[in-house]
């Protein structure tokens, strides 16, 4: 059968432009259709929008420190329309890139709500299109939990196009995203509370990367509420907030923020239409391959809920593009060994296994730690600290796992990635000189083991 694609691809974020770009790159006729905003989550509501806004908060630390260093400043003040305006201006440059990209490697790009009709038809803006193959890349969308009140909250597609900062926050969640908000409208003065209904926020971080930054975050001031959890929200005559907590307690806000999960969206996609299966959890179900149950459908990316980072989600389109029009070149994709950061403030960076993982996978490790006043705040009255520590096989001396908690983590574990990915052992870690003077350069001169 002659299909109108070789490929038909439905959401134009991270993972999505990638397939399609170089499915079309090797040769195949590819169509990729979009009903919001090119670019996804990623661009638009996600990392690069949430990292312009923590350098934004980040500059009320840099006044403050810059008397030590000198300098006499006058007040500061922020504006948050004219950092939003900036944020929207850049991301609109980003849009057109990735049009650019789509429109210049070939694709077709329909710009609508794409519906699968049966496992080779699509539906968009009233027309249907045949292919070979179609891939769901449509991610997720944020979660908020349904209690009294959920209308009056908002979750961080929402916090991007704030019209004004709010006086007083409370963050809900206790995963990256609550974590990353909270020292955003923290940083840039709003009265902020993060409420966390378990113990300790950041699970699945390594323990004493998770204690750490509740101890840098409580000494800059940011309230942390643990084994909290908000029963219901009420509108007060005033437009203010107030939350009612599960143990009886009222806390008035301006704004309620959620940061309790992301659901996969595939709202109105028409997958009852074909023999595609959902996991327990809600995500597309896919093999090895990235096919569903359904031969010819495929998906990646966070609507499948494997590990749901961007570049994860460029390696799983990269993957899906090579299998299937340049299989010479295939190669799958390798979920160990993923840095990742988050960009609280002060930032965390890690790659490889948490203590608590290393322990329960059986290893018998040696942990090294360091924690240190940054050269930079030797000069200011500011007693933030950094983390630094290895988990490292005491038996076969390789490093299992590397973390941080600190200014540019993430710039810093990106490089010890490659080292940790390439199987580097402690020996080399203490055999490579150190860039001095660094904080990175702790990670070289750690050399006595910690108690565990």
């Amino acid at each position: 059968m002659a299909y109108d694609f070789d490929l038909y691809v439905i959401g134009a974020g991270s993972g999505g432009v990638r397939a399609a770009r170089f499915a079309a790159g090797f040769g195949a006729k590819v169509a990729v259709a979009e009903s919001r905003y090119l670019g996804g989550t990623c661009v638009n509501v996600g990392c690069v929008p949430k990292k312009l806004l923590v350098y934004g908060a980040h500059f009320a630390e840099d006044f403050e420190q810059a008397s030590g260093f000198g300098w006499s400043l006058g007040e500061a003040n922020f504006d948050w329309a004219t950092l939003i305006a900036n944020k929207d201006r850049e991301i609109n440059r980003l849009n057109g890139i990735y049009r650019n990209l789509l429109v210049n490697s070939g694709v077709t790009l329909h710009e609508g709500h794409a519906r699968v009709v049966d496992p080779h038809q699509v539906e968009i803006n009233g027309e249907r299109f045949t292919a070979k193959h179609i891939l769901i890349a449509t991610g997720g969308w944020p979660q908020i939990p349904e209690i009294p009140g959920r209308e009056h909250a908002i979750g961080s597609n929402e916090a991007f196009f704030l019209k004004e900062l709010p006086k007083r926050v409370l963050v809900v969640g206790g995963g990256y995203i609550a974590v990353e908000f909270a020292g955003i409208f923290h940083g840039l003065g709003a009265q902020t509370t993060l409420l966390y209904r378990g113990d300790l926020f950041l699970r699945g971080f390594d323990g004493a990367v998770r204690t750490h930054l509740k101890e840098e975050l409580t000494k800059r001031g940011l309230d942390l509420q643990f084994n909290a959890d908000i029963e219901r929200i009420d509108k007060q005559a005033d437009g203010s907030l107030k939350a009612t907590l599960k143990d009886g307690r009222v806390l008035e806000a301006d704004c309620v923020f959620y940061a309790t999960g992301r659901r996969p969206m595939l709202d109105n996609l028409g997958l009852e239409n074909t023999g595609v299966k959902l996991d327990k959890r809600g995500f597309v179900e896919v093999d090895d391959l990235y096919q569903t149950a359904e031969s010819s459908i495929l998906a990646i990316g966070d609507v499948i809920g494997r590990v749901q980072l961007t570049p994860v989600a460029l390696a799983e389109g990269m993957a899906v593009a090579r299998r299937l029009f340049k299989p010479e070149q295939y190669r799958p994709v390798d979920y160990a060994m993923i840095p990742t950061a988050v960009f609280s403030l002060p930032n965390i960076g890690t790659v490889g296994l948490s203590e608590e993982e290393a322990k329960e996978q059986g290893h018998k490790v040696q942990i090294f730690e360091s924690r240190f006043r940054p050269m930079k705040l030797t000069l200011t009255e500011c007693q933030e600290k950094t983390l630094m520590k290895l988990v490292v096989d005491a038996d076969t001396d390789k490093v299992l796992g590397c973390h941080m908690v600190g200014p540019d983590a993430g710039e810093i574990v990106q490089g010890l990635a490659i080292a940790l990915k390439a199987g580097a052992t402690k020996q080399h870690f203490d055999e490579t000189i150190g860039v001095h003077p660094t904080a990175a350069e702790e990670f070289v001169t750690m050399r006595t083991p910690v108690a565990n």
